[in-house]
């Protein structure tokens, strides 16, 4: 009997310690915030130690890509490991149907397979606080559904616009904020949504676990509760104070999660990548991006809901004490889609044959290796009334941008011109055609997203 309950005592520990060899997993994705709006990117009035902290002790990316330049498809490349020539996802479509939670999101199909889920499988706890944005909880994409045993936030795009909303989800089941109702303001979603979150890191310390946190800071609607160190700027627009202030409370709220899994003790085996989902909601000549130099002084051409690098180019930080190089700066392109098999690879879970993920791992890249190599990155995003496709593929340093299905194809060299301003399609046909030959056959024709829709009829 001795015999017995030594071997299962050393069995159990056994047990423990393979779980111990499995990170924990922490994607931080903020909204809308520009790559230029953090000081590790070289922004000179908004206040960002502890993004730059997590910079110098860990590994910054010039060229880290967004699944694509807008919301929901760009968020469906991260939880799918797909682009979004292969995504469910291809736009912002907003559902009509009548639901006991408000309008929502296009929803992932229930054949999708998340990264939450692949990771669930491996034994890791997971839990997505802030947005979730790409399906209702009575549908098939809703979080519960996709692999999260936890959620606590805001489901819906439209209402995570809102900063002192009405009401919260702790898992689907309605949080009241009476104290917010008849714009009443008086208390920020923010600030419980940092609490659920670190009290969830706190009761999984044990791990393995993986954490979503989708911040819905800096995006509008554009509000806070405290201008802080920006309220007698002068000079400065109440807009201008307010945005700067609220990526100061992302920073301070990514500052706070890095405070616990120190004082937890459990930093050194906890991988965590900060990331935009999309560029910056201003455009470059607006009085926010002017005064807060987004384009990082004309290097990025365009923001949000465009092909240009400025919509899909994101700021990208990844810390891992011992494991990610410090003070390290990497210019090697990367994006969204390649943390599904990322983060698979660090769990030792498998990736179903469904699943089918256009990522490649950046497990050794990330711990100091080389990327891995690939022909080419892909973005499409159906937007517009009526919705129309825009497209835009990289190859090596060359980048092309078709801004609709009859538009013609430009042609860049981001290596000589990152800002995207001369033109080189009309002396470089050879490569034109190479860039339509990869455009189609990156794309993959889907009922719900085709290329072109037929316009509207006009109103009698």
């Amino acid at each position: 009997m001795k015999i017995i309950k030594t071997f299962l005592v050393l069995l159990l520990g056994c047990a423990t310690l393979f779980a111990a060899d499995k990170p924990n997993i922490i994607f931080i994705l903020s909204d809308d915030v520009g790559q230029g709006d953090l000081g590790c990117y070289g922004q000179k009035l908004i206040q960002t130690p502890n993004l730059d902290r997590m910079a110098a002790e860990g590994t910054r990316f010039t060229q880290a890509y967004s699944g694509t330049s807008i919301c929901a498809p760009s968020r469906t490349s991260l939880m799918t490991g797909r682009h979004v020539g292969h995504s469910p996802v291809r736009g912002n479509y907003e559902i009509k149907a009548v639901s006991a939670f408000g309008a929502g999101q296009l929803p992932l199909p229930e054949s999708t397979v998340t990264v939450a889920q692949i990771l669930k499988s491996a034994g890791y706890a997971t839990a997505c606080t802030g947005k979730w944005g790409m399906g209702q909880f009575d549908t098939t994409g809703s979080p519960l559904k996709k692999g999260f045993d936890h959620f606590f936030g805001i489901n819906g795009q439209v209402q995570a616009h809102e900063y002192f909303p009405p009401e919260l989800y702790l898992n689907d089941q309605r949080i009241e904020l009476p104290e917010n109702k008849s714009d009443a303001k008086k208390t920020y979603a923010p600030d419980l949504i940092l609490k659920d979150t670190l009290d969830w890191v706190r009761a999984h310390r044990d791990g393995p676990f993986f954490l979503y946190d989708a911040t819905t800071l800096p995006h509008g609607d554009f509000a806070i509760n405290d201008l802080g160190e920006y309220a007698n700027r002068e000079g400065w627009t109440k807009e201008q104070k307010t945005y700067a202030a609220m990526v100061t409370r992302l920073d301070r709220d990514v500052g706070a999660l890095f405070a616990l899994l120190k004082e937890l003790k459990i930093d050194t085996n906890t991988l965590v990548i900060f990331a935009g989902d999309n560029g910056s909601s201003f455009a470059p000549n607006s009085p926010v991006g002017k005064l807060f130099d987004q384009s990082m002084g004309g290097k990025l051409r365009g923001f949000k809901s465009t092909m240009y690098e400025g919509g899909l180019r994101q700021a990208g930080i990844a810390h891992w004490p011992g494991v990610i190089p410090a003070c390290r700066v990497r210019d090697e392109p990367w994006a969204f889609w390649d943390f599904l098999p990322t983060a698979a690879e660090l769990a030792d879970a498998k990736i179903p044959a469904s699943c089918q993920p256009n990522g490649l791992s950046l497990v050794s890249f990330l711990k100091g290796g080389a990327t891995p190599e690939r022909e080419f990155f892909y973005w499409e995003l159906h937007a517009g009334q009526p919705l129309t496709a825009m497209q835009a593929v990289r190859f090596g340093d060359w980048k092309s941008v078709k801004n609709g299905p009859n538009a013609p194809v430009e042609l860049y060299n981001l290596r000589e011109d990152g800002a995207e301003k001369n033109n080189l399609a009309a002396s470089q046909p050879d490569l034109v055609q190479r860039a339509k030959t990869l455009m189609q056959q990156a794309h993959v024709d889907d009922a719900n997203w085709p290329m072109q829709r037929p316009p509207k009829p006009k109103q009698p």
